[in-house]
């Protein structure tokens, strides 16, 4: 006798999830520390979006995309319009690497790059959700939702 152990789909979610998050942040401060001008901003503000989509994604598994989507942007630019103030170059100046997360001055360019990161990690996720959902071949769709 065999017996197999498998995870709940939210366990299997949130792994995948922390697999993307994992290859998101190379990428996301190699974009930060490696590139410069627009292309470097656009590329880490999209990926700091994503990051953030994967987040929340994370804490909630069974949110659908679209509402991840909603909250994940609305993070990112909250983050983006507190930088009008002077609490995270304050924070920056105590404890550096914090300016990695909440960034030191606003930059209203960086708004459209965190929709379409939101946007990308959304459309990949809605994606990869009906792909998961699709029958085997050869199996029925009933059995293959259970």
């Amino acid at each position: 006798m065999t017996s197999s152990i498998s995870a709940s789909p939210g366990a299997r979610r949130r792994l995948a999830l922390a697999g993307a998050a994992l290859c998101v942040v190379p990428l996301g401060l190699a974009s930060r520390f490696l590139l410069s001008g627009a292309v470097g901003d656009v590329a880490g503000g999209a990926l700091y979006a994503v990051l953030i989509y994967l987040i929340v994604a994370f804490v909630v598994p069974a949110w659908r995309p679209l509402r991840v989507a909603a909250v994940a942007a609305g993070l990112c630019f909250a983050v983006e319009v507190f930088q009008l103030t002077p609490v995270p170059g304050n924070l920056a100046e105590v404890f550096p690497p914090i300016s990695l997360v909440l960034g030191t001055t606003f930059v209203a360019a960086d708004l459209p790059a965190y929709a379409a990161g939101v946007l990308a990690a959304a459309l990949v996720d809605r994606l990869l959700a009906r792909t998961s959902r699709q029958p085997a071949e050869g199996e029925s769709a009933v059995t293959a939702t259970e």
